[in-house]
């Protein structure tokens, strides 16, 4: 219940600065991507566990909302890359860091609930 609890909250601050869930997962993906160049579509769609085509439709509608832009690969014409904006990078990092102190309240609350747990399972000989 408190793992859902944190999704649903997730879900509506994502709602809040205008992104979708999937955008918002979106953002932390390119955010998030190791390497020195920008995340390739396919690296995103690998991240996110969609089919390219998937991919493609969620960055277009991302693009739209002016969080990304799509520019293609200098040495492969084949390849697009997508970055954050400007708009885009700051919607992460303030997404980002209400999500880490959410997820230390619900450390907290999960800790609490191990604890009470593992008092209410002792051994009568305890």
């Amino acid at each position: 219940m408190t793992l859902r609890r944190f999704l649903r909250w997730s879900e509506d601050q994502a709602a809040a600065v205008g992104l979708t869930p999937a955008q918002h997962q979106l953002l932390v993906a390119i955010k998030g991507h190791r390497g020195p160049e920008a995340p390739a579509m396919r690296d995103l769609a690998d991240y996110l566990l969609l089919q390219s085509h998937s991919a493609v439709g969620l960055v277009d509608r991302a693009e739209a909302a002016g969080v990304v832009r799509r520019q293609q690969d200098e040495q492969d014409a084949r390849v697009v890359r997508v970055h954050l904006t400007e708009k885009g990078d700051l919607l992460v990092q303030n997404l980002t860091a209400a999500h880490l102190a959410e997820l230390y309240n619900l450390a907290e609350t999960l800790n609490n609930l191990l604890q009470t747990s593992k008092l209410d399972h002792r051994s009568p000989t305890e």
